[in-house]
């Protein structure tokens, strides 16, 4: 049986399964998705603790839920840096990313329209877990390269030592499993 963690966020409780990364290390996976409770509950504490901001940026996939639901609460749009281009993207501006939870080096994609909607606006950066900071050094640069201005950056939980940044918002710690 997977060896559990048990986090408290938002005022719940969940059960976090533990999955190694490799053979030096686990984490607790956290996924939003289909805890509707949960991504309600963590964007309205998220929401009391940004500073004023004018759009969303997430990339896809797992900050989108929290991305959506800080717009909506907040009345403000979201955009979400796509992990390929697509047909209807014309003249993508483009950044490499290297996270902990994905094997392979990825790319993140902004279209002309979407980063049309970045540029000369307050930008917050969601994700729904700020880790190694890879992911979010990824939003920064596509924000400068559409144009916008980063004012500031969340997420749900910071794993590991991003826990110890003073430039980022965050719920609550999520640990590292160390073997």
């Amino acid at each position: 049986m997977a060896e559990k963690y048990t986090l408290n966020v938002a005022g719940l409780t969940r059960e976090l399964t533990r999955y190694p990364v490799n053979d030096k290390l686990d984490i607790a996976a956290f996924i939003m998705f289909s805890d509707v409770e949960l991504t309600v509950r963590c964007a309205e504490e998220l929401l009391k603790k940004v500073t004023d901001f004018d759009i969303i940026l997430t990339s896809e996939a797992k900050g989108i839920p929290l991305a959506y639901e800080m717009a909506r609460q907040s009345g403000k749009n979201y955009v979400v840096a796509r992990k390929s281009v697509k047909v209807y993207m014309t003249n993508p501006v483009s950044v490499n990313v290297k996270s902990i939870t994905t094997k392979d080096e990825q790319t993140l994609h902004l279209g002309d329209e979407k980063a049309a909607l970045i540029k000369g606006k307050k930008v917050l950066i969601v994700d729904d877990v700020i880790s190694t900071g890879e992911s979010l050094s990824a939003m920064e640069q596509l924000i400068e390269k559409a144009g916008g201005t980063v004012v500031q950056a969340c997420a749900a939980l910071a794993e590991g030592d991003a826990a110890d940044r003073t430039d980022i918002v965050f719920l609550e710690k999520l640990p590292l499993f160390f073997k």
